[in-house]
């Protein structure tokens, strides 16, 4: 349908949009565990690219049909819609409480998990299933991060943790 080479150009960019994320949500003064979290999600983000890169570089398994792979990009470009997994419209600056970080972080992995789920249907190779399938463990993993922390932190204001800190 559409090219390895194709599905691994959108895993990177979805995966290095999620560490710039994480790492610009850093920058503010969030408390130590979630900063923590944070810090680690970044850092996975940066294995999942890693992951994307290698099954790119692997040797085409393409059909060799350019009409096959044509329907292959336009079904892939139908079915993400606008969708750009970019996070520009997160403004990072404008999230003030954890239930704002939890619920933008929340919205981005469950779109990433739908569209591993997406993908996964059309590859053949088991390795790489079962990497995307740990992959997708991981993502899980971060929505049930995200739910817990934002249920046990809800709406705490930046600067309400600022003034406990003085």
């Amino acid at each position: 349908m559409f090219t390895l080479s194709e599905i691994c150009d959108l895993g990177i960019q979805i995966e290095r949009n999620g560490e710039k994320f994480y790492r610009d949500a850093l920058k503010q003064p969030w408390s130590k565990p979630m900063a923590s979290m944070l810090h680690m999600l970044a850092e996975e983000e940066v294995r999942h690219v890693d992951f994307f890169v290698k099954e790119k570089s692997k040797p085409a398994r393409q059909s060799g049909d350019p009409e096959l792979e044509a329907m292959g990009r336009e079904m892939l470009k139908e079915v993400l819609g606008s969708q750009s997994f970019s996070l520009k419209e997160a403004d990072l600056s404008k999230i003030k409480t954890i239930e704002q970080l939890c619920r933008t972080a929340i919205e981005f992995e469950k779109d990433t998990i739908l569209f591993y789920e997406m993908i996964r249907s059309f590859l053949t190779d088991k390795d790489t299933v079962e990497q995307l399938d740990s992959i997708i463990e991981e993502e899980n993993r971060h929505v049930k991060l995200f739910e817990e922390y934002q249920c046990g932190e809800e709406g705490i204001s930046i600067k309400r943790m600022n003034q406990e800190k003085r």
